[in-house]
Protein backbone atom coordinates (compact mmCIF):
# COMPACT_ATOMS: atom_id res chain seq x y z
CA UNK A 1 0.00 0.00 0.00
CA UNK A 2 1.58 3.35 -1.06
CA UNK A 3 2.51 5.70 1.75
CA UNK A 4 0.98 9.17 1.87
CA UNK A 5 3.18 12.01 0.63
CA UNK A 6 5.05 14.05 3.22
CA UNK A 7 3.74 17.53 4.11
CA UNK A 8 4.70 20.28 1.69
CA UNK A 9 5.98 22.22 4.70
CA UNK A 10 6.72 21.09 8.23
CA UNK A 11 8.40 22.60 11.27
CA UNK A 12 9.71 20.46 14.12
CA UNK A 13 10.24 22.06 17.52
CA UNK A 14 11.19 25.49 16.20
CA UNK A 15 12.49 27.74 18.99
CA UNK A 16 13.54 31.37 18.56
CA UNK A 17 15.07 33.42 21.38
CA UNK A 18 15.82 37.15 21.26
CA UNK A 19 18.16 38.05 24.10
CA UNK A 20 16.03 37.11 27.15
CA UNK A 21 12.73 36.84 25.25
CA UNK A 22 11.53 33.42 24.03
CA UNK A 23 9.41 34.31 20.98
CA UNK A 24 8.83 30.73 19.78
CA UNK A 25 9.15 27.54 21.83
CA UNK A 26 9.08 24.03 20.32
CA UNK A 27 6.59 24.89 17.56
CA UNK A 28 5.65 22.03 15.25
CA UNK A 29 3.18 22.52 12.40
CA UNK A 30 2.37 20.72 9.14
CA UNK A 31 0.94 21.98 5.84
CA UNK A 32 -0.33 19.70 3.04
CA UNK A 33 -0.45 20.45 -0.68
CA UNK A 34 -3.43 22.65 -1.57
CA UNK A 35 -4.35 23.16 2.08
CA UNK A 36 -5.19 26.46 3.79
CA UNK A 37 -4.27 26.60 7.47
CA UNK A 38 -4.51 29.49 9.91
CA UNK A 39 -2.05 30.53 12.58
CA UNK A 40 -4.14 32.25 15.24
CA UNK A 41 -2.86 34.06 18.29
CA UNK A 42 -2.97 37.20 20.37
CA UNK A 43 -0.54 40.08 19.84
CA UNK A 44 2.99 39.04 20.70
CA UNK A 45 2.14 35.31 20.59
CA UNK A 46 4.97 34.62 18.15
CA UNK A 47 3.01 34.21 14.90
CA UNK A 48 4.99 36.64 12.77
CA UNK A 49 8.28 35.49 14.33
CA UNK A 50 7.60 31.92 13.23
CA UNK A 51 6.76 33.02 9.69
CA UNK A 52 9.90 35.15 9.55
CA UNK A 53 11.90 32.06 10.56
CA UNK A 54 10.25 30.11 7.74
CA UNK A 55 11.01 32.89 5.26
CA UNK A 56 14.68 33.18 6.19
CA UNK A 57 14.43 36.59 7.83
CA UNK A 58 15.34 35.04 11.21
CA UNK A 59 17.46 32.01 11.98
CA UNK A 60 15.92 29.54 14.47
CA UNK A 61 17.70 29.09 17.79
CA UNK A 62 16.85 25.39 17.48
CA UNK A 63 14.51 23.12 15.55
CA UNK A 64 14.15 22.02 11.94
CA UNK A 65 12.24 22.94 8.77
CA UNK A 66 11.26 20.42 6.09
CA UNK A 67 10.01 20.93 2.53
CA UNK A 68 8.48 17.85 0.89
CA UNK A 69 10.13 15.73 3.58
CA UNK A 70 13.59 17.22 2.92
CA UNK A 71 15.38 19.19 5.64
CA UNK A 72 16.13 22.78 4.59
CA UNK A 73 17.73 25.86 6.13
CA UNK A 74 17.31 29.38 4.76
CA UNK A 75 19.88 32.06 5.49
CA UNK A 76 17.91 34.72 3.60
CA UNK A 77 14.50 35.34 2.02
CA UNK A 78 16.11 34.87 -1.40
CA UNK A 79 16.91 31.25 -0.51
CA UNK A 80 13.35 30.70 0.77
CA UNK A 81 11.90 32.18 -2.42
CA UNK A 82 14.14 29.94 -4.54
CA UNK A 83 12.66 26.93 -2.71
CA UNK A 84 9.08 28.00 -3.47
CA UNK A 85 8.07 30.08 -0.45
CA UNK A 86 6.33 33.42 -0.87
CA UNK A 87 5.29 35.89 1.82
CA UNK A 88 2.87 38.83 1.79
CA UNK A 89 3.77 41.04 4.74
CA UNK A 90 1.25 43.03 6.76
CA UNK A 91 3.02 46.22 5.63
CA UNK A 92 3.44 45.91 1.87
CA UNK A 93 6.93 45.89 0.34
CA UNK A 94 6.13 47.91 -2.78
CA UNK A 95 7.70 50.92 -4.50
CA UNK A 96 4.79 53.38 -4.91
CA UNK A 97 6.19 55.23 -7.94
CA UNK A 98 6.79 52.08 -10.02
CA UNK A 99 4.22 50.26 -12.11
CA UNK A 100 2.58 46.98 -11.15
CA UNK A 101 4.82 45.05 -13.56
CA UNK A 102 7.97 46.80 -12.35
CA UNK A 103 7.12 45.96 -8.74
CA UNK A 104 6.33 42.33 -9.52
CA UNK A 105 9.60 41.66 -11.37
CA UNK A 106 11.83 43.83 -9.16
CA UNK A 107 14.94 41.80 -8.28
CA UNK A 108 13.98 39.00 -10.70
CA UNK A 109 13.89 40.79 -14.04
CA UNK A 110 14.11 38.69 -17.24
CA UNK A 111 17.07 39.93 -19.25
CA UNK A 112 18.66 39.38 -22.63
CA UNK A 113 22.05 40.80 -23.59
CA UNK A 114 21.97 43.01 -20.52
CA UNK A 115 18.51 44.47 -21.25
CA UNK A 116 15.31 43.85 -19.31
CA UNK A 117 12.70 42.07 -21.44
CA UNK A 118 9.88 44.21 -20.14
CA UNK A 119 7.24 43.18 -22.67
CA UNK A 120 7.80 39.52 -21.86
CA UNK A 121 7.58 40.25 -18.13
CA UNK A 122 4.41 42.32 -18.58
CA UNK A 123 2.76 39.54 -20.58
CA UNK A 124 3.52 37.02 -17.83
CA UNK A 125 2.21 39.35 -15.12
CA UNK A 126 -1.00 39.87 -17.12
CA UNK A 127 -1.37 36.10 -17.65
CA UNK A 128 -0.88 35.33 -13.94
CA UNK A 129 -3.36 38.05 -13.10
CA UNK A 130 -6.03 36.56 -15.39
CA UNK A 131 -5.38 32.93 -14.42
CA UNK A 132 -5.72 33.50 -10.68
CA UNK A 133 -8.42 36.17 -10.71
CA UNK A 134 -6.02 38.84 -9.43
CA UNK A 135 -7.32 41.45 -11.86
CA UNK A 136 -5.08 44.50 -11.80
CA UNK A 137 -3.72 46.74 -14.56
CA UNK A 138 -0.07 45.71 -15.14
CA UNK A 139 0.75 49.28 -16.23
CA UNK A 140 -0.86 51.11 -13.30
CA UNK A 141 1.34 52.91 -10.82
CA UNK A 142 1.15 51.29 -7.41
CA UNK A 143 0.55 54.60 -5.62
CA UNK A 144 -2.66 55.00 -7.64
CA UNK A 145 -4.08 51.65 -6.49
CA UNK A 146 -6.36 50.92 -3.56
CA UNK A 147 -4.95 48.93 -0.66
CA UNK A 148 -6.80 45.82 -1.87
CA UNK A 149 -5.23 46.06 -5.32
CA UNK A 150 -1.79 46.64 -3.81
CA UNK A 151 -2.21 43.39 -1.91
CA UNK A 152 -2.95 41.63 -5.19
CA UNK A 153 0.36 42.98 -6.51
CA UNK A 154 2.14 41.42 -3.51
CA UNK A 155 0.49 38.05 -4.23
CA UNK A 156 1.46 38.35 -7.90
CA UNK A 157 5.07 38.96 -6.84
CA UNK A 158 5.07 35.62 -5.02
CA UNK A 159 3.34 33.74 -7.87
CA UNK A 160 5.72 35.25 -10.43
CA UNK A 161 8.53 33.60 -8.46
CA UNK A 162 6.69 30.23 -8.58
CA UNK A 163 5.64 30.13 -4.92
CA UNK A 164 4.24 26.75 -3.85
CA UNK A 165 3.70 27.91 -0.28
CA UNK A 166 2.13 31.32 0.29
CA UNK A 167 2.29 32.98 3.72
CA UNK A 168 0.01 35.97 4.37
CA UNK A 169 0.53 38.04 7.52
CA UNK A 170 -2.74 39.69 8.68
CA UNK A 171 -4.02 39.76 5.08
CA UNK A 172 -7.34 41.50 5.81
CA UNK A 173 -6.11 44.15 8.26
CA UNK A 174 -6.57 47.02 5.78
CA UNK A 175 -9.26 45.65 3.45
CA UNK A 176 -12.92 46.55 3.06
CA UNK A 177 -15.52 43.77 3.54
CA UNK A 178 -15.87 43.48 -0.25
CA UNK A 179 -12.11 43.23 -0.73
CA UNK A 180 -11.95 40.53 1.96
CA UNK A 181 -14.50 38.44 0.04
CA UNK A 182 -12.54 38.91 -3.19
CA UNK A 183 -9.27 37.95 -1.49
CA UNK A 184 -10.77 34.79 0.00
CA UNK A 185 -12.13 33.80 -3.41
CA UNK A 186 -8.64 34.20 -4.88
CA UNK A 187 -7.03 32.20 -2.07
CA UNK A 188 -9.53 29.35 -2.44
CA UNK A 189 -8.77 29.27 -6.16
CA UNK A 190 -5.04 29.15 -5.50
CA UNK A 191 -5.50 26.28 -3.04
CA UNK A 192 -7.65 24.39 -5.56
CA UNK A 193 -4.80 24.68 -8.07
CA UNK A 194 -2.31 23.20 -5.57
CA UNK A 195 -0.83 26.21 -3.76
CA UNK A 196 -0.49 25.67 0.00
CA UNK A 197 -1.43 28.69 2.11
CA UNK A 198 -0.80 29.88 5.68
CA UNK A 199 -2.72 32.90 6.96
CA UNK A 200 -1.59 34.65 10.13
CA UNK A 201 -4.55 36.37 11.72
CA UNK A 202 -6.42 37.26 14.88
CA UNK A 203 -9.90 37.37 13.29
CA UNK A 204 -11.93 34.38 14.40
CA UNK A 205 -14.68 34.50 11.79
CA UNK A 206 -12.15 34.72 8.97
CA UNK A 207 -10.33 31.68 10.34
CA UNK A 208 -13.60 29.75 10.29
CA UNK A 209 -14.53 31.02 6.83
CA UNK A 210 -11.25 30.23 5.06
CA UNK A 211 -9.03 27.65 6.76
CA UNK A 212 -9.29 23.89 7.05
CA UNK A 213 -7.17 23.61 10.19
CA UNK A 214 -6.00 26.15 12.74
CA UNK A 215 -3.00 26.22 15.05
CA UNK A 216 -3.39 28.46 18.10
CA UNK A 217 -0.31 30.15 19.59
CA UNK A 218 -0.10 31.70 23.04
CA UNK A 219 3.09 33.12 24.56
CA UNK A 220 5.18 31.52 21.83
CA UNK A 221 3.79 27.98 22.17
CA UNK A 222 1.16 25.97 20.32
CA UNK A 223 -1.81 25.62 22.67
CA UNK A 224 -4.10 23.82 20.26
CA UNK A 225 -4.62 22.36 16.77
CA UNK A 226 -8.22 22.06 15.58
CA UNK A 227 -10.26 21.27 12.52
CA UNK A 228 -11.79 24.65 11.84
CA UNK A 229 -15.23 23.38 10.90
CA UNK A 230 -15.78 21.85 14.34
CA UNK A 231 -14.38 24.75 16.41
CA UNK A 232 -16.50 27.54 17.86
CA UNK A 233 -15.41 31.19 17.98
CA UNK A 234 -15.58 31.13 21.80
CA UNK A 235 -13.38 28.02 21.93
CA UNK A 236 -10.77 29.59 19.65
CA UNK A 237 -10.80 32.84 21.63
CA UNK A 238 -10.27 31.02 24.93
CA UNK A 239 -7.34 29.03 23.52
CA UNK A 240 -5.85 32.29 22.21
CA UNK A 241 -5.94 34.37 25.38
CA UNK A 242 -6.27 31.73 28.10
CA UNK A 243 -9.63 32.98 29.41
CA UNK A 244 -13.23 33.42 28.36
CA UNK A 245 -13.67 36.44 26.08
CA UNK A 246 -16.88 38.42 25.72
CA UNK A 247 -17.37 38.61 21.96
CA UNK A 248 -20.50 40.80 22.14
CA UNK A 249 -20.14 44.47 23.10
CA UNK A 250 -22.33 45.49 26.03
CA UNK A 251 -22.94 49.19 25.48
CA UNK A 252 -24.98 51.13 28.04
CA UNK A 253 -27.42 53.76 26.85
CA UNK A 254 -25.72 57.10 26.11
CA UNK A 255 -25.63 59.61 28.94
CA UNK A 256 -24.47 62.85 27.27
CA UNK A 257 -23.94 66.05 29.14
CA UNK A 258 -21.44 65.00 31.80
CA UNK A 259 -17.71 64.81 32.04
CA UNK A 260 -14.80 66.58 30.34
CA UNK A 261 -16.60 67.26 27.07
CA UNK A 262 -19.59 69.03 28.57
CA UNK A 263 -18.13 72.41 29.47
CA UNK A 264 -19.70 74.18 26.48
CA UNK A 265 -23.33 74.06 25.28
CA UNK A 266 -24.13 72.27 22.03
CA UNK A 267 -21.78 69.91 20.23
CA UNK A 268 -18.25 69.44 21.56
CA UNK A 269 -16.98 69.31 17.97
CA UNK A 270 -18.74 70.48 14.81
CA UNK A 271 -17.44 70.52 11.24
CA UNK A 272 -19.13 72.97 8.90
CA UNK A 273 -18.81 72.43 5.13
CA UNK A 274 -15.13 71.44 5.08
CA UNK A 275 -13.39 71.79 1.73
CA UNK A 276 -9.77 70.63 1.50
CA UNK A 277 -7.28 69.17 -0.94
CA UNK A 278 -5.40 65.92 -0.48
CA UNK A 279 -1.68 65.23 -0.88
CA UNK A 280 -1.89 65.34 -4.70
CA UNK A 281 -3.71 68.66 -4.86
CA UNK A 282 -7.07 67.10 -5.73
CA UNK A 283 -10.13 68.13 -3.76
CA UNK A 284 -10.71 65.37 -1.17
CA UNK A 285 -13.26 67.03 1.12
CA UNK A 286 -16.17 68.68 -0.68
CA UNK A 287 -18.34 70.20 2.00
CA UNK A 288 -18.22 67.52 4.69
CA UNK A 289 -20.21 68.39 7.83
CA UNK A 290 -20.83 66.57 11.11
CA UNK A 291 -21.15 67.12 14.84
CA UNK A 292 -20.62 65.06 17.99
CA UNK A 293 -21.71 65.78 21.54
CA UNK A 294 -20.35 64.98 24.98
CA UNK A 295 -20.70 61.32 25.90
CA UNK A 296 -21.47 60.33 22.31
CA UNK A 297 -19.69 58.12 19.76
CA UNK A 298 -20.14 59.12 16.13
CA UNK A 299 -19.14 56.36 13.69
CA UNK A 300 -17.77 57.36 10.27
CA UNK A 301 -18.14 54.66 7.61
CA UNK A 302 -16.98 54.71 4.01
CA UNK A 303 -14.95 52.93 1.38
CA UNK A 304 -11.29 53.88 1.61
CA UNK A 305 -10.36 56.89 -0.48
CA UNK A 306 -13.57 58.86 0.05
CA UNK A 307 -12.07 61.51 2.30
CA UNK A 308 -11.65 59.71 5.64
CA UNK A 309 -7.90 60.30 5.77
CA UNK A 310 -8.26 63.99 4.92
CA UNK A 311 -11.14 64.40 7.37
CA UNK A 312 -8.97 63.06 10.19
CA UNK A 313 -5.99 65.19 9.20
CA UNK A 314 -8.15 68.32 9.02
CA UNK A 315 -9.57 67.70 12.51
CA UNK A 316 -6.10 67.00 13.91
CA UNK A 317 -4.60 70.14 12.33
CA UNK A 318 -2.41 68.31 9.84
CA UNK A 319 -4.27 69.53 6.73
CA UNK A 320 -5.16 73.11 5.87
CA UNK A 321 -8.71 73.92 4.77
CA UNK A 322 -9.72 75.74 1.61
CA UNK A 323 -12.94 76.68 3.38
CA UNK A 324 -15.18 75.64 6.23
CA UNK A 325 -15.02 75.76 10.01
CA UNK A 326 -13.91 73.39 12.78
CA UNK A 327 -15.68 74.34 15.99
CA UNK A 328 -14.35 72.88 19.24
CA UNK A 329 -16.25 73.90 22.39
CA UNK A 330 -17.85 76.61 20.24
CA UNK A 331 -14.52 78.11 19.12
CA UNK A 332 -13.19 77.94 15.54
CA UNK A 333 -9.87 76.07 15.76
CA UNK A 334 -9.30 75.64 12.01
CA UNK A 335 -6.07 77.68 12.12
CA UNK A 336 -4.76 76.19 15.38
CA UNK A 337 -1.63 74.04 15.37
CA UNK A 338 -1.88 70.33 16.22
CA UNK A 339 -0.13 71.01 19.54
CA UNK A 340 -2.54 73.78 20.51
CA UNK A 341 -5.49 71.51 19.73
CA UNK A 342 -4.01 68.73 21.84
CA UNK A 343 -3.38 71.06 24.77
CA UNK A 344 -6.98 72.30 24.54
CA UNK A 345 -8.27 68.75 25.02
CA UNK A 346 -8.37 67.15 21.57
CA UNK A 347 -6.88 63.65 21.13
CA UNK A 348 -6.01 61.74 17.96
CA UNK A 349 -5.31 58.06 17.23
CA UNK A 350 -4.16 58.02 13.58
CA UNK A 351 -4.79 55.24 11.07
CA UNK A 352 -1.12 54.86 10.11
CA UNK A 353 0.48 53.87 13.41
CA UNK A 354 3.97 53.46 11.96
CA UNK A 355 4.01 56.58 9.81
CA UNK A 356 2.01 59.01 11.95
CA UNK A 357 1.41 57.56 15.41
CA UNK A 358 4.90 56.52 16.49
CA UNK A 359 8.55 57.44 16.17
CA UNK A 360 9.86 53.96 15.40
CA UNK A 361 13.51 54.41 16.50
CA UNK A 362 12.33 55.86 19.86
CA UNK A 363 11.77 53.60 22.85
CA UNK A 364 8.39 52.64 24.26
CA UNK A 365 8.79 55.12 27.14
CA UNK A 366 9.77 57.93 24.77
CA UNK A 367 6.76 57.28 22.53
CA UNK A 368 4.43 57.24 25.54
CA UNK A 369 5.80 60.64 26.59
CA UNK A 370 5.38 62.28 23.17
CA UNK A 371 3.49 65.56 23.37
CA UNK A 372 3.92 65.95 27.13
CA UNK A 373 7.63 65.45 27.74
CA UNK A 374 8.00 69.17 28.53
CA UNK A 375 5.85 69.03 31.66
CA UNK A 376 5.74 67.27 35.00
CA UNK A 377 6.18 64.49 35.85
CA UNK A 378 8.06 63.76 32.62
CA UNK A 379 10.41 66.73 33.02
CA UNK A 380 11.62 69.13 35.68
CA UNK A 381 13.09 72.60 35.11
CA UNK A 382 13.20 71.97 31.36
CA UNK A 383 15.09 68.66 31.65
CA UNK A 384 13.69 65.20 31.07
CA UNK A 385 13.18 63.17 34.23
CA UNK A 386 14.03 59.72 32.91
CA UNK A 387 13.10 57.92 36.12
CA UNK A 388 9.65 59.52 36.15
CA UNK A 389 9.28 58.78 32.44
CA UNK A 390 10.09 55.12 33.06
CA UNK A 391 7.68 54.86 36.00
CA UNK A 392 4.88 56.38 33.94
CA UNK A 393 5.69 54.04 31.04
CA UNK A 394 5.69 50.97 33.27
CA UNK A 395 2.30 51.97 34.68
CA UNK A 396 0.79 52.38 31.21
CA UNK A 397 2.40 49.17 29.95
CA UNK A 398 0.72 47.33 32.80
CA UNK A 399 -2.68 48.96 32.38
CA UNK A 400 -2.76 48.49 28.59
CA UNK A 401 -0.95 45.12 28.51
CA UNK A 402 1.84 46.39 26.24
CA UNK A 403 4.17 43.46 25.73
CA UNK A 404 7.82 44.40 25.27
CA UNK A 405 11.15 43.41 26.79
CA UNK A 406 10.98 46.68 28.73
CA UNK A 407 10.14 50.38 28.45
CA UNK A 408 13.62 50.95 27.01
CA UNK A 409 12.86 48.71 23.99
CA UNK A 410 12.66 50.49 20.61
CA UNK A 411 9.00 50.59 19.61
CA UNK A 412 10.02 49.23 16.18
CA UNK A 413 10.72 45.86 17.82
CA UNK A 414 7.12 45.45 19.04
CA UNK A 415 4.42 43.52 17.19
CA UNK A 416 1.92 45.62 15.23
CA UNK A 417 -0.74 45.08 17.88
CA UNK A 418 1.53 46.20 20.70
CA UNK A 419 2.56 49.27 18.71
CA UNK A 420 -1.14 50.12 18.46
CA UNK A 421 -1.51 49.71 22.21
CA UNK A 422 1.29 52.25 22.78
CA UNK A 423 -0.66 54.86 20.81
CA UNK A 424 -3.93 54.05 22.54
CA UNK A 425 -2.29 54.20 25.97
CA UNK A 426 -0.74 57.59 25.23
CA UNK A 427 -3.91 59.17 23.83
CA UNK A 428 -6.47 57.61 26.18
CA UNK A 429 -4.42 58.49 29.28
CA UNK A 430 -4.59 62.20 28.38
CA UNK A 431 -8.34 62.03 29.21
CA UNK A 432 -9.28 64.32 26.31
CA UNK A 433 -12.58 66.20 25.94
CA UNK A 434 -12.72 65.07 22.32
CA UNK A 435 -11.08 61.98 20.82
CA UNK A 436 -10.71 61.13 17.15
CA UNK A 437 -9.94 57.43 16.65
CA UNK A 438 -9.12 55.99 13.24
CA UNK A 439 -8.97 52.18 12.91
CA UNK A 440 -8.41 51.63 16.68
CA UNK A 441 -8.31 47.81 16.61
CA UNK A 442 -6.44 47.21 13.36
CA UNK A 443 -4.06 44.32 14.02
CA UNK A 444 -5.36 43.59 17.54
CA UNK A 445 -6.45 40.17 18.81
CA UNK A 446 -9.88 39.47 20.30
CA UNK A 447 -8.68 39.88 23.88
CA UNK A 448 -7.11 43.25 23.10
CA UNK A 449 -10.15 44.33 21.08
CA UNK A 450 -12.42 43.52 24.01
CA UNK A 451 -10.18 45.65 26.24
CA UNK A 452 -9.99 48.59 23.79
CA UNK A 453 -13.76 48.62 23.35
CA UNK A 454 -14.21 48.73 27.11
CA UNK A 455 -11.79 51.67 27.41
CA UNK A 456 -13.53 53.55 24.57
CA UNK A 457 -16.89 53.07 26.28
CA UNK A 458 -15.41 54.23 29.59
CA UNK A 459 -14.32 57.48 27.91
CA UNK A 460 -17.84 57.83 26.49
CA UNK A 461 -19.35 57.33 29.94
CA UNK A 462 -17.06 60.04 31.35
CA UNK A 463 -18.45 62.46 28.75
CA UNK A 464 -15.73 62.38 26.10
CA UNK A 465 -17.02 63.16 22.61
CA UNK A 466 -15.66 60.52 20.23
CA UNK A 467 -15.45 60.22 16.46
CA UNK A 468 -14.71 56.64 15.37
CA UNK A 469 -13.45 56.09 11.81
CA UNK A 470 -13.34 52.39 10.95
CA UNK A 471 -13.31 50.04 7.98
CA UNK A 472 -15.01 47.43 10.17
CA UNK A 473 -18.77 47.83 9.95
CA UNK A 474 -19.21 45.44 12.87
CA UNK A 475 -17.06 47.78 14.93
CA UNK A 476 -18.99 50.86 13.81
CA UNK A 477 -22.31 49.28 14.82
CA UNK A 478 -20.97 47.83 18.08
CA UNK A 479 -19.69 51.15 19.43
CA UNK A 480 -21.49 54.02 17.73
CA UNK A 481 -24.54 55.97 18.89
CA UNK A 482 -24.90 57.63 15.49
CA UNK A 483 -23.40 56.71 12.10
CA UNK A 484 -22.56 58.85 9.09
CA UNK A 485 -21.30 57.73 5.68
CA UNK A 486 -18.58 59.63 3.86
CA UNK A 487 -18.69 59.29 0.06
CA UNK A 488 -16.82 61.44 -2.43
CA UNK A 489 -15.70 63.79 0.32
CA UNK A 490 -19.27 64.53 1.44
CA UNK A 491 -21.52 63.34 4.24
CA UNK A 492 -24.23 61.42 2.35
CA UNK A 493 -26.08 59.62 5.15
CA UNK A 494 -26.71 59.97 8.87
CA UNK A 495 -28.80 57.86 11.24
CA UNK A 496 -28.89 56.49 14.75
CA UNK A 497 -27.01 53.19 14.98
CA UNK A 498 -30.17 51.39 16.10
CA UNK A 499 -32.18 52.91 13.23
CA UNK A 500 -30.14 51.52 10.35
CA UNK A 501 -28.58 48.24 9.23
CA UNK A 502 -25.21 47.23 7.71
CA UNK A 503 -26.68 46.58 4.24
CA UNK A 504 -28.15 50.10 4.14
CA UNK A 505 -24.82 51.62 5.22
CA UNK A 506 -23.09 49.46 2.60
CA UNK A 507 -25.27 50.85 -0.19
CA UNK A 508 -24.40 54.42 0.73
CA UNK A 509 -20.71 53.49 1.05
CA UNK A 510 -20.61 52.10 -2.49
CA UNK A 511 -23.04 54.36 -4.38
CA UNK A 512 -23.36 57.47 -2.25
CA UNK A 513 -27.11 56.92 -2.26
CA UNK A 514 -29.70 54.21 -1.64
CA UNK A 515 -30.61 52.02 -4.62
Amino acid sequence: MPSSPPPVLETRKITKVFSRVVANKDISIQLAKGEIIALLGENGAGKSTLMNVLFGLYQPSSGEIFLDGRKVAFSSPREAIAQGLGMVHQHFMLVPTLSVTQNVILGDEPTSLGHIRYRKARARVAELSRRHGLLVDPDARVEDLSVGLQQRVEILKALYRNARVLILDEPTAVLTPGEVEELFSVLRGLAASGTSIIIITHKLEEVKSLSERVYILRKGEVTGELRTASATASELAKLMVGRDVILEVEKPAPAPGAGPGASAPGPVLALEALVARGSRGMQALKGASLSVGAGEILGVAGVEGNGQKELCEAIAGLLSLDSGRILFQGQDVATWSPRRRMEAGMGYVPQDRRGSGLVLPFTVEENLALGRSDRRPWSRAGLLDFQAMRRAALDLMGVYDIRAAGPESPVSTLSGGNQQKVILAREFSRQPSFLLISQPTRGLDVGAIEYVYRRILELRERGTAIILVSMELDEIFALSDRIIVLHGGRTVFEAGASATRPHEIGEYMIRGSKA
